[in-house]
């Protein structure tokens, strides 16, 4: 059976040790290493080693039992969430890493949601219990309350596949047949783990146990319990699939594709289709434990695996049979700008960092042309330190970044209808648009209501390419686009005259007419936070979130404890933990994760500060080129309606 377990904590929760020591007692390292140390097999990279702290999603590959493990530790710094999140994609298993003296921390909840969105099993260990101040009970009620009302200690409630009264009890209350079964005929203990084992997968339990990763106290244990209550069930003779979840890049600049293996076999040599309807021949399989790998003719289904030859792979990608590309929720809001030694070339600097870009999707490397600038999205500014380093390490040249900035985007508050015509001498092509306010956060939509008769199918297609090939610069800011609803409502072509790149042309330009007309909205990134703080400190956090523009529910309260949630913009709490932690020294809990966006709190500010000027954009023009007499001529968009050939 090969099972693919994903490791997450909070930061120093002591993930990467008991990793270590996973590895160990199945024989798969010969010696533990240690953070603290320096010398951790999963934290193989030299940054990860100095820093003490994991960066990158590695894997590990251990055999336990009669099945084999995949073994990925993920980081544990909000900073790297969308590297964390990559990893899940392609979980059988995840196990949350919790300090039995600091409880269930703010990163951890993020760990959580994100484990429920993808609807991962879970199990918790509880670690640090050596520590002075530990307190399993105390944590697992937080575990219970915070995260999973359905955990169950089984430290010393499972042993050898045998349950205590209370575990046979707690499984049976959780399936109505198996309640049956023991009340008129008591407890089987096949039926029993079979049972637990089926209500585990579909996260109607979430088992707990307890120890020291360090001193190695439950390890063993733990191991066995997580083979004896863990299965899959992978076909290898179905078609292939599979889904892409890491791309690196050796010295030579190879692409390396990581893979899950959903169903079928792969083998060397042989063509596979990925991405965009691309097909590409697998050059060399290698199966990867740390940092090390072996190669292998082929790979069957619920093995990760590394692939060379798949040239435009991406971390989003499915392959094969997949092809459903990967959205994620751990999105940037903060930008900033490269800027790089003097004595490299800024597009040897661009190179450097689309290769980054690949490996890491949610950098999102843009090449402003007109400032001869890159710009990149980051999640903050201990991303922004390793990115330095890695840089450095990788290309060998210095970086820095200016300041992060907030990413806006705009949107529109009302329908209107978006004119573009493009007739330059030898070119013609005109596109009506409706522009129509949609759901936040729903992005941009696209939807053709126009008849073959007045545009083809083909150049219909055009106009749908062109609108999304790029994010399109709003009137107020610059920003991105976005929450819009568009409707081709129709178009005009020349057998002649037309040919692809006009069709762009009339269509940006009949987006910005339209936004040109439009009441236009500026949004900012929000966090969705949820706070807890000792209740004769709830006041001065209720205070604290009205001063940053946001919004909380009404607040709960546990004991001597208040909880509060709500929504506040990134802009004016991206630094409260530091705050939170200073006045409660320490004790206080905040959780923040994006929550999408919405209305800017101080429009008009950030407008006047960023000093777009809509009419100055080199990329887009909310006028109109009509010929006439041999001669092509601009017509400003507030006069180009009336000279519109389709209407």
């Amino acid at each position: 059976m090969k099972k693919t377990i994903g490791i997450f904590a909070h930061v120093d929760a002591g993930k990467t040790t008991f990793s270590e020591q996973l590895l160990y007692h199945t024989n798969s390292i010969k010696q533990r290493g240690r953070v603290d140390h320096q010398d951790a097999f999963l934290d193989s990279h030299e940054i990860e080693r100095q820093r003490g702290i994991t960066v990158f999603a590695d894997q590990g590959r251990m055999s336990y039992g009669d099945s084999i493990y995949y073994l990925i530790d993920n980081p544990g710094h909000v900073d790297f969430s969308s590297e964390m999140e990559r990893s899940i994609q392609v979980l059988d298993y995840a196990i949350i890493i919790i300090s039995a003296v600091e409880g269930v921390e703010g990163h951890t909840e993020t760990v959580w949601q994100l484990l429920s969105k993808h609807h991962i099993p879970v199990f918790f260990f509880i670690n640090k219990i050596d520590r002075a101040g530990a307190d399993v009970e105390r944590v697992l009620e937080e575990i219970r309350t915070d995260l999973a009302e359905d955990a169950f200690d089984i430290t010393e409630a499972f042993n050898e596949g045998e349950m205590s009264e209370d575990l046979v009890e707690f499984v049976a209350e959780r399936e109505e047949a198996l309640l049956e079964q023991y009340l008129e005929r008591g407890y089987e203990k096949e039926l029993w783990l079979d049972t637990m084992i089926q209500l585990i997968v579909e996260r109607k339990i979430f088992p707990c146990a307890s120890g020291s990763a360090l001193q190695d106290i439950g390890i063993q244990a733990f191991l066995d319990k997580l083979d004896q209550l863990t299965v899959t069930d992978y076909s290898k003779d179905e078609p292939f699939s599979g889904r892409i979840y890491k791309v690196q890049h050796d010295q030579n600049g190879t692409r390396i594709a990581f893979i899950k293996a959903i169903s079928g076999t792969l083998r060397v040599r042989e063509e596979i289709k990925y991405g965009d309807d691309l097909t590409e021949k697998v050059t060399q399989i290698r199966h990867y434990n740390g940092s090390k790998f072996k190669t292998t003719d082929q790979a069957e289904a619920g093995e990760l695996f590394a692939v060379t030859g798949l040239s435009k792979a991406c971390a989003v990608d499915g392959v094969g049979l997949l092809k459903q590309k990967t959205a994620y929720e751990m999105v940037p809001t903060l930008k900033s700008k490269v800027m790089a030694d003097s004595s490299v070339h800024i597009k040897e600097v661009l190179r450097c960092f689309h290769m980054l870009d690949i490996e890491d999707p949610s950098l999102n490397v843009i090449w402003e042309e007109s400032l001869q600038e890159i710009h990149i999205h980051v999640m903050g500014a201990i991303q922004l330190e390793i990115l330095k380093q890695v840089v450095q390490e990788r290309f060998h040249f210095d970086v820095s970044f200016g300041d992060p900035e907030i990413i806006y985007k705009e949107t529109i508050q009302k329908t209107v209808t978006g004119y573009g015509h493009f007739e330059p001498l030898g070119h013609y092509a005109e596109v009506h648009l409706k522009l129509e306010p949609a759901e936040r956060n729903s992005g941009i939509s696209f939807e053709s209501g126009c008849h073959v008769n007045d545009l083809t199918i083909g150049n219909q297609n055009l106009v749908r390419h062109h609108l999304f090939e790029k994010e399109h610069n709003g009137l107020l800011t610059g920003s991105a686009l976005t929450d819009v609803n568009i409707t081709l409502l129709t178009g005009r072509a020349h057998n002649k005259h037309t040919s692809g790149g006009d069709f762009r042309e009339a269509a940006y330009r009949a987006l910005r007419q339209g936004l040109e007309k439009a009441e236009n909205m500026l949004l900012e990134p929000y966090y969705q936070f949820k706070i807890k703080v000792e209740l004769d400190q709830m006041g001065k956090v209720l205070a604290d979130i009205q001063t940053a523009y946001g919004h909380f529910d009404p607040p709960k309260t546990e004991g001597d404890k208040a909880i509060i949630t709500g929504k506040v913009p990134v802009a004016t709490f991206m630094n409260y933990s530091t705050e939170l932690a200073a006045f409660t020294q320490g004790k206080g809990m905040i959780n923040l994760v994006f929550g999408g966006y919405d209305r800017c709190h101080n429009e008009q500010e950030v407008v006047e500060r960023i000093g777009y000027n809509k009419d100055a954009d080199p990329e887009y023009s909310s006028s109109s080129i009509f010929c006439s007499k041999g001669h092509g001529y601009t017509v400003a968009w507030d006069e180009a309606e009336a000279k519109m050939h389709g209407l």
